[in-house]
C-alpha cells in the first residue's frame, strides 16, 4: 500500500523493485541503459529518473537527514501544492498499481500486434471498466501502452502456432490483437471475462443473472 501523505518522510517507505516498472513512475519517459539510470525516491520509494529525483528534503524516519526524494513528495513534504499535477489524466495515464488492485482479472500475456514480435504484457480489465483492456509494460507501471475498448471485437480462440498453443485472437475489421497465455486455465479465465466484454456485458451482471 502506498503512504498516505501524511505519513511521508515520517515511515520507510516500501520500495518498488527495479525489475516492476519499464518507466519513470513521476514523468513516464521509459528507462534505458544510457541516459535514464533508475533512482528511488526515498519518501514514497517509487522508481524515478533522474531528473524526478532532482530533489532533497528533511525525512523524520532517516532523524531529518536530507534524503534524495521526487518532485511529488518535495512538494507535499515541504508543504507546498502544485496545482498543475492536478490537471485531468489522459486515459492511459490510470496507474497499474491502481486497476489491477481493483480489476475483474489481471496477469501477465504475451502479446502480438500485425507482425511485429511477441511482447509480454501485464493485461488488466478493471473494475470501473470492465469492457477496456488496458496493457502496462509491468505491474507498476504509471502509464499503459495501450488501451482496446473490447465492445464489437470478435474473439478467435483457436491457437494458430504449436509454439504458443494458449493463444487467442481478437479482431475488429483491421484490427488485429494476438494474446497468449502461459496455461490453458489462465487462458479460459481471459476468455470468460472477454467473451462478456466483446457484447457490452460486465461479469457483474452474469452472477446477478445466475443469482436471480
Amino acid at each position: 500500500p502506498r503512504l498516505q501523505n501524511a505519513e511521508l518522510g515520517k515511515r520507510a517507505p516500501r520500495w518498488i523493485r527495479d525489475n516492476e516498472v519499464t518507466m519513470c513512475m513521476k514523468c513516464k519517459e521509459p528507462f534505458n541503459a544510457l541516459t535514464r539510470r533508475r533512482h528511488h525516491c526515498r519518501a514514497c520509494g517509487h522508481v524515478v529518473c533522474w531528473k524526478c529525483s532532482d530533489y532533497k528534503a528533511h525525512l523524520e524516519y532517516d532523524g531529518n537527514k536530507l534524503n534524495k526524494v521526487c518532485k511529488d513528495c518535495y512538494h507535499v513534504i515541504i508543504g507546498c501544492t502544485d496545482s498543475e499535477e492536478k490537471k485531468r489524466k489522459g486515459i492511459l495515464e490510470i496507474e497499474s498499481a491502481e486497476v489491477s488492485g481493483n480489476s475483474v482479472i489481471c496477469s501477465f500475456l504475451q502479446y502480438m500486434e500485425k507482425s511485429k514480435p511477441w511482447q509480454k504484457a501485464w493485461c488488466v480489465i478493471p473494475k470501473q471498466e470492465a469492457l477496456v483492456l488496458y496493457m502496462y509494460g509491468a505491474p507498476q507501471d504509471v502509464k499503459a501502452l495501450a488501451t482496446i475498448p473490447l465492445l464489437g471485437y470478435t474473439v478467435d480462440d483457436t491457437p494458430k502456432s504449436a509454439d504458443l498453443p494458449h493463444s487467442f485472437k481478437l479482431t475488429q475489421s483491421k484490427s488485429v490483437h494476438s494474446f497468449a497465455a502461459d496455461n490453458e486455465e489462465l487462458k479460459q479465465k481471459w476468455l470468460k471475462v472477454i467473451h462478456l466484454a466483446v457484447k457490452g456485458e460486465t461479469p457483474e451482471c452474469q452472477n446477478e443473472l445466475q443469482v436471480n
